[in-house]
């Protein structure tokens, strides 16, 4: 298989005694970060039940009022 033209500056660099510029990676490069999590059934219940929770029927009325308190 054929190496790339960036590999083979490597190669030669490392033959010559220069630092290989691999070592200048970060060991978290290779580390997968993400936490993976099936959902529980518990949890897919729950999602269903609360899906339309915040939606009013009437989009006019967000469940707000308006009090006008005058001192006569």
């Amino acid at each position: 298989m054929a190496q790339s033209k960036a590999k083979k500056i490597r190669l030669k660099a490392i033959r010559e005694g220069k630092r290989n510029p691999e070592e200048n990676r970060s060991p978290f490069v290779f580390a997968d970060m993400r936490t993976r999590k099936t959902k529980t059934k518990k949890d897919l219940v729950y999602k269903h039940k609360h899906k339309h929770k915040n939606q009013s029927p009437d989009k006019n009325r967000d469940g707000s009022f308006y009090l006008l308190v005058s001192n006569e």
